[in-house]
């Protein structure tokens, strides 16, 4: 039997997240069968099957196993693997040092934590990740929200309260939104605050070789730190921090999350160090996503869909409202074959739910036509009268 403040905690998350559902979790639809388009995932570079990189992982699982078994602060590893490659994602990103961590969510929790205290503030935009509000608290610095997207906001949170750490994602994983970088970093220069930038899921698909949107607007020399999951673009798993080698040196040892993890397996370094190389060499990867959203957004216009974000971006958010009309979309779309992520409470603000579409360099003509034809045939499954304003005027 469970204790009573446990019990009533779990019945509140069955009566609250599934009985409203018929029981049924709101993220499990239908099973996507072998033709299905899946557009539900985030590997924009069709990456995840790669010959060169599948080959790669194998080759160094074979020869290292699976690794020590120990926090990375335990290791002198000048001349191995991860150095070289943590070496070659610094100069990929044009930053002067990176350190490769277990996850993004790892990443930002960790240099956040190790970067901010409770004397300064930590300025964060909206709608910025979760683990970059939770690493604000991790630090116990005073978190202070400005509106997305709204660089005078933030401005005159600064003139308000002060510089501290002003954290952005370059590119908004729910809405597909771009962040106003130059004019951030301009706010951070003037007022001696600290900038992060969240590059998840803009790395590998802006900038020159993918170096990511910082290095796209030339911001490498006013951006102080750049962190990224590679379950995205780079199809690994492991997150990355890059910075200030004088900073990231110091990182390991106060970022409790590189303290009390176990490190990457070498196999996880081989296959980041083959993804460079191959995000590097097959550019036509990047532009094919691009060119692939660009077919998507302009049916959705013409079909008078209301997206959260029209912008160059591979996240496409059709803004449904409730979670039952997104549930209502995501069914109908899935009756066609085509698979979108449900994005509810609480990664979305309340009645602001949406059904996010994620493009990628995997979707031929065939594909898309399919994905068009279906948009179309659900166009009234949720009239766009009672959705929402887009997130972006939020």
């Amino acid at each position: 039997m469970l204790p009573v403040f446990l019990k009533e905690r779990v019945d509140r998350f069955y009566e609250q997240r599934l009985g409203r559902h018929g029981g049924q979790n709101v993220f499990n639809g239908r099973i996507p069968g072998p033709d299905a388009v899946l557009l539900n995932g985030n590997d924009y570079l069709n990456l995840s099957r790669h010959p060169a990189i599948v080959e790669a992982q194998v080759t160094e699982l074979r020869r290292a196993g699976s690794g020590p078994q120990m926090s990375a602060v335990f290791l002198n590893e000048i001349d191995g693997d991860c150095t070289r490659t943590q070496a070659r994602l610094a100069a990929f990103t044009n930053m002067e040092a990176a350190v490769l961590c277990q996850s993004g969510y790892a990443a930002n929790v960790g240099l956040v934590q190790a970067i901010a205290d409770r004397r300064r503030p930590v300025y964060l935009d909206r709608f910025a990740h979760m683990s970059l509000w939770e690493g604000a608290r991790s630090a116990g610095a005073r978190a202070r929200m400005f509106l997305h997207n709204r660089p005078e906001h933030l401005a005159d949170r600064v003139r308000r309260f002060g510089p501290g750490t002003i954290i952005v994602d370059a590119l908004y994983s729910a809405v597909g939104t771009i962040a106003p970088l130059r004019e951030i970093a301009r706010i951070a220069t003037e007022s001696g605050s600290t900038l992060v930038v969240d590059e998840s899921h803009s790395l590998g698909l802006y900038g020159p070789g993918g170096a990511g949107l910082v290095a796209e607007l030339g911001l490498s020399d006013d951006v102080d730190f750049i962190t990224a999951s590679l379950a995205k673009a780079f199809a690994s798993r492991a997150g990355l921090i890059c910075g200030p080698r004088r900073v990231l040196s110091y990182f390991p040892w106060e970022s409790r999350h590189a303290i009390f993890s176990t490190m990457l397996e070498p196999h996880d370094i081989a296959r980041i160090a083959a993804t460079l190389e191959v995000v590097q060499r097959e550019a036509w990867r990047c532009e094919r996503v691009h060119a692939n959203a660009a077919v998507l957004r302009n049916h959705l216009i013409l079909e008078g869909y209301e997206c959260a974000a029209i912008s160059a971006s591979p996240i496409i958010a059709l803004i449904a409202g409730s979670e039952e009309n997104t549930v209502l979309l995501r069914d109908s779309l899935e009756a066609h074959e085509v698979f979108g992520a449900v994005f509810v409470q609480p990664t979305t603000p309340p009645e602001r739910s949406l059904l996010r579409l994620s493009v990628h360099a995997g979707l031929s003509i065939s594909h898309l036509e399919r994905v068009c034809y279906a948009l179309s045939s659900v166009r009234d499954t949720v009239r766009p009268g009672d959705w929402p304003d887009p997130w972006a005027r939020s």
